[in-house]
Order: C-alpha cells, then sequence, then structure tokens
C-alpha cells in the first residue's frame, strides 16, 4: 500500500491550490465534513474583532453607513455571484436557507399564474425543503407532488407552476442535472427553484448560463461562512421586477426609512430583503469569502474529482470486499464534492473513525459521508482517511 501513499506525495507536490491549505484553521485531524461546516478561514477572527470593538464599539450606530453596514446583503451577494455563475445584482445575502426556499417558491408560483394549480418538488430532498414546499403549496392554494428527479420529464405539464430541486442530494452526493432539468421545466412553462447548498463553492453552477429562475444556497459548508451565516437568493434579472416576495419587510421597501403604511418593493435583488440584517455573522461572511481572491471555481472542481477518484480507490485497496458500498454515482458528470458509503453499522464506525482523527458525518440508517473541500483538504489526507477507515473495519 505504500504506493497509494507515494502516489498522494506526488499529487499533492502538483497540486495547484495545496497553498490555499495555509488560509484556514487546522490541527492534523482529516476534516471531511466540510459539506456540513466548513473550517474556519485564519483570518476572519480579527476582522470580526474589528467589527465588535470598533464599528460596533466605537462607530455604534454610524457604522450602518460608515462601515457599509446597510448594502453589505447585495455586496457579498456579488462576491459568491461569479462562484454559482451569476453576474452583479442578482443575488442578496441574509435569512436562512429555509426562509429563501420559502421566499422563492411562493414567489415563482405567482410569477406562474393562477391557471397553473401544481408544484413539484424532488422527492429525496433534505427534509426542510420538503416542509417549506408542503407549506408554500397549501398557503398559494397548489397541489404538492413529490417526484424525483428521474421522473421530472414525465410529471410536467401545462399544470406545473414551479419546480424546487436540489443541485446535489445531500446523502447520496449525486450531482443533478441543473441545464437539462431547467430547460425541461422551462419547455413547459415553469419555473425553476434550485437549492445549491451542497454545491456552491465546490463545482460549476452556471446559474445565468442555464437560465435558472431562482436558486437559494447556505454559505457555512463550502463557502466556510462560519455555522449559522446567512444564506443567499438569487432571482433572474428578467424575473427581478415580477418578484413579488411573500416577506415584505421594511428592508425591502423602495423607501425603507419612509415608514409608509403602503408597501412598494426596491428595484432589483434589494426586494429579497426582510428585516434587518444579521450584521455580525454577514460580515465574518464577507471576511471568509476572501480566501477565494484567484481561485477558479474549475480548478476546484478538478480537484475534487481527483480527491473523490482517489478515496474510492484507497477504499478499494485498503477495506475487504463487500464490506462497504459505495451510493455516490461514480460518473463525474453524477459526482458532487462528497462520497457516500453503506455500511451496516455506519453509527458506530463513524464514531470510531472521529475517535482515530478522520471526521466525517453519518446519515440514517446506514450512510458514511466524506465531503471533500478541494480548498484545504489534499491527498494525502484522503488516502489517510481510506486508510483508517480500513483499519476500524478490521
Amino acid at each position: 500500500m505504500s504506493e497509494l501513499v507515494s502516489r498522494a506525495q506526488e499529487l499533492d507536490a502538483a497540486d495547484e491550490l495545496a497553498p490555499l491549505r495555509s488560509r484556514f484553521v487546522l490541527d492534523d485531524v482529516v476534516y471531511l465534513d466540510g459539506n456540513s461546516l466548513g473550517a474556519l478561514p485564519a483570518h476572519v477572527p480579527g476582522r470580526v474583532e474589528d467589527v465588535v470593538r470598533r464599528q460596533w464599539g466605537e462607530l455604534r450606530i454610524r457604522s450602518w453607513e460608515e462601515s457599509g453596514w446597510w448594502t453589505a446583503p447585495e455586496r457579498i451577494g456579488d462576491r459568491i455571484a461569479p462562484l454559482v455563475g451569476a453576474a452583479p445584482g442578482r443575488i442578496v445575502v441574509g435569512d436562512s436557507t429555509s426562509v429563501n426556499v420559502f421566499k422563492a417558491l411562493v414567489a415563482a408560483v405567482r410569477m406562474a399564474g393562477p391557471d397553473r394549480d401544481e408544484v413539484l418538488v424532488d422527492a429525496t430532498t433534505f427534509p426542510t425543503d420538503g416542509y417549506i414546499a408542503e407549506s408554500a403549496a397549501r398557503l398559494t392554494g397548489r397541489t404538492l407532488r413529490p417526484v424525483t428527479p428521474a421522473e421530472l420529464s414525465s410529471a410536467l405539464s401545462g399544470r406545473t407552476a414551479a419546480v424546487l430541486l436540489n443541485h446535489v442530494d445531500y446523502r447520496t452526493g449525486r450531482l443533478h442535472d441543473l441545464p437539462g432539468l431547467t430547460a425541461a421545466v422551462h419547455a413547459h412553462g415553469a419555473l425553476a427553484v434550485w437549492d445549491l447548498c451542497h454545491s456552491a463553492g465546490a463545482l460549476p453552477v452556471g446559474l445565468d448560463e442555464h437560465g435558472v429562475d431562482l436558486a437559494v444556497g447556505c454559505t457555512y459548508k463550502y463557502l466556510n461562512g462560519g455555522p449559522g451565516s446567512p444564506a443567499y437568493l438569487y432571482v433572474r434579472e428578467e424575473l427581478q421586477e415580477r418578484f413579488d416576495s411573500p416577506l415584505p419587510g421594511w428592508n425591502s421597501h423602495a423607501e425603507p426609512f419612509g415608514m409608509s403604511p403602503s408597501y412598494a418593493p426596491a428595484p432589483g435583488a434589494p426586494r429579497g430583503r426582510v428585516g434587518t440584517p444579521d450584521i455580525l455573522s454577514m460580515l465574518a461572511l464577507e471576511a471568509a469569502l476572501d480566501v477565494w481572491d484567484g481561485v477558479r471555481v474549475e480548478a476546484v472542481r478538478a480537484k475534487s474529482l481527483a480527491l473523490t477518484d482517489f478515496f474510492l480507490e484507497c477504499v478499494a485497496a485498503y477495506t475487504e470486499p463487500g464490506r462497504v458500498e459505495p451510493v455516490t454515482p461514480l460518473p463525474h458528470a453524477e459526482r458532487g464534492s462528497q462520497i457516500a458509503l453503506r455500511c451496516a453499522d455506519a453509527g458506530e464506525v463513524m464514531k470510531r473513525l472521529i475517535d482515530r482523527g478522520v471526521v466525517g458525518d453519518f446519515r440514517h440508517p446506514d450512510v458514511l459521508r466524506f465531503g471533500f473541500t478541494p480548498l484545504y483538504v489534499g491527498f494525502a489526507d484522503t488516502e489517510r482517511a481510506a486508510r483508517v477507515l480500513g483499519e476500524v473495519l478490521g
């Protein structure tokens, strides 16, 4: 097995992204859970301290203008935009992913018109998306129909108002065909809403290129924004003037300080705002995004595929045949940036892996999940994780 160790060293030596690891606070643990919570960028604590001590502590209320607090949701949205293939002015940051899913889906149904009475939702989606979709359907008087992405094309019809899909399945790591499925939705006159939580920062998305109508995503996974960091909402430019938010807060008013009793939405992306932004988390996220300066998403994707390929090779070499079974698709076009392995006693195995310094996570009932964040995970990490897995499985 020394050949795998040597290859890992060679791959790390040739890796153009390897220097980025020094931008994060990491120890000797192999951290393969960045698809749940990204590692801390090393410069963020100092930036947050400045926000707390100087901007809040000294400038206080003046910081809304002098420190740029008021414009942070759109400014940070423009920082995220190139990572998901969007032009400036199409993303606003704020609220949670769940809240943004609700805003996007209800707005999509409203834009689709009263004659379309059905909403389709990914049947394999992260549970919250399903809960939100069910509530949005009830509130708008539509019927909700869960379908798998594979069933979507046959399920679409002239009744379809909107479709909510996940770009990458959180459990298996399967990458769905965003361009093809979006085109199919549009061919039936419906609107496509995508959840990018497990793809943004890990692979090219191409929101503008593929005509996605609305999209949402979190920032605490591959974007490393910190626990509970604010999510974002994307609205296609052509739809922005029609975007009718179900949560019209004062922060999205055309004249927010006019305190008018009637609501008039702000133009562009700011109409996706609701209430006062969470400034501490917002500016921690802004600082964290600095690690992306000069980084090409295409290079991240290439390394992600190389890491996951190498991990599967090492797992096959270090484990007994049949002890674990990959549930993540093998074709690159169908794979996100994680590997999920089915294992009979997965919960206990993951506990033992963590005790041995390999941190992934467990998904009920029998899935080991390993997330590969190319900005700070290397090939030696990958080989070590597979080797320890083999030892734990014994």
